[in-house]
């Protein structure tokens, strides 16, 4: 039995879905061959939600869709690398073994920091290769090196961790994606989280990037709103090595907690933090440095802080996590492994809707098989999604990193973010949800 008769059987006891007049289109069963891909066109940006339905062509598809990465396997968010690129590797090895008529070939790169030009050295690389997609940076700041060299050349960027509130409006040709949320929530639920265990004041030390100050800003707003003071807020640069005066200016005045918003500085910052004798259990982190510091700080050091970091509680999909091992069993961290893997689907499914691998028409269908334009069936599995679209109909995707549902700045409409505590050995454990 093939695939497409699998999924078909699985679902006769759901209603059937007609695909008739979606967001004014009469009719979304068009014909078409089963071979190659439809004519590139110029993309613009996706429509309002409910307003973005494209066609969709019946039939098998004969594609395949190569991506490139540019992941931190080097710079100060090498840690988030390994569980970024297993997600990649998991999703296009889930999408292969589908007979479903697509492959996705996956070249992997680093992008560095924003101390090094290694981003750009890897776009350059990666478009000689006539990708399609590339995945990432993980860093906001990185990304801005290089977004306007990938869209301009009608390639898809798609990032599982970018934050930045900048890219909602970034003039992107409707090229750039993410599968993670923007600042303005991570920073609402930290600023009301410092707030809520009762600080009144508040010190920040704070990347000077576009990450960064725009998290600041975001955690700032919210902890004034609920009735609380930032007395002091201290910035340094990428590629600084001492961070004594912004410790001093900080500690100067007396906070009741600090909120790091850094990358993996906070490896030097923390320890000379407490030295000077202020309360690991009074620091707060955030995505760009929640991390395993069981091997860098001495036992005890931070226990007690808390921090963010948006996506689901990974440890409660088992098979997911075992499957990531499979790719790299050295993974003792998840952080953005799901959005990535969804990254992954999410390109190869718009890919098999739109029966082309060039960016541009990929571009168009994001949105629509994310379940941002309105009606569609849902599905939770590349296999399930090509199913119903080679039938010419409608699905609405959602996978490990939950649901996403794209808006048509290409930002996920549907998010959440986890907020963790420091254990005894400087691990850290979900308590609940932002």
């Amino acid at each position: 039995m093939s695939v497409f008769a699998k999924a078909k059987a699985k679902r006769t006891a759901r209603a059937a879905w007609t695909g008739l007049a979606i967001a004014g289109v009469s009719t979304l069963l068009l014909s078409a061959c089963a071979q190659g891909g439809t004519t590139p066109a110029e993309t613009e940006e996706p429509a309002a939600d409910g307003d973005c339905a494209q066609p969709i062509a019946e039939g098998e598809r004969d594609l395949t869709l190569n991506i490139g990465t540019i992941l931190p396997q080097s710079g100060t968010l090498a840690f988030l690398g390994p569980p970024e690129e297993a997600g990649v590797q998991l999703g296009a090895n889930d999408v292969n073994a589908v007979d479903s008529g697509l492959t996705v070939d996956v070249t992997f790169r680093d992008s560095g920091d924003t101390t090094t030009d290694i981003a750009t050295v890897s776009v350059t690389d990666l478009l000689s290769q006539d990708v399609s997609a590339i995945i990432g940076a993980a860093s906001s700041g990185v990304s801005k090196t290089v977004i306007d060299q990938i869209v301009s050349a009608g390639v898809v960027q798609f990032s599982p961790a970018n934050t930045s509130a900048d890219f909602t409006e970034y003039d992107d040709n409707g090229l750039y994606w993410r599968t993670s949320p923007s600042d303005v929530l991570q920073g609402e639920v930290l600023g009301n989280r410092i707030a809520s265990d009762g600080n009144s004041t508040l010190g920040l030390i704070v990347l000077n990037d576009a990450y960064g100050t725009g998290l600041a800003e975001y955690t700032k707003t919210a902890f004034e709103a609920a009735g609380g003071e930032v007395v002091a807020e201290a910035l340094f640069n990428e590629g600084d090595s001492s961070f004594d005066s912004q410790i001093a200016d900080v500690t100067a005045a007396n906070p009741d907690a600090i909120a790091l918003i850094t990358f993996d500085q906070s490896k030097i910052i923390v320890p000379a933090l407490v030295g000077s004798g202020y309360p690991g259990d009074q620091l707060y982190f955030v995505d760009g440095n929640l991390s395993d510091y069981s091997a860098d700080f001495a036992p005890g050091l931070i226990t007690g802080a808390k921090g963010t970091l948006p996506g689901i509680d990974t440890e409660k999909l088992g098979d997911f996590t075992d499957e990531l091992l499979a790719v790299d069993p050295a993974l003792t961290d998840y952080s953005y492994a799901a959005e990535s893997y969804d990254a992954v689907v999410l390109l190869a499914l718009a890919a098999y809707a739109a029966n082309s691998t060039e960016g541009t028409d990929i571009a168009k269908y994001l949105q629509q098989v994310s379940g941002g334009c309105g009606e569609g069936e849902k599905v939770t599995s590349y296999e399930e999604g090509i199913a119903l679209l080679s039938e010419g109909q409608q699905i609405d995707y959602d996978g490990p990193s939950g649901p996403i549902t794209f808006d048509e700045h290409g930002d996920p409409t549907e998010a959440t973010i986890g907020i963790y505590e420091y254990n005894d050995d400087n691990t850290y454990s979900r308590i609940g949800d932002g």
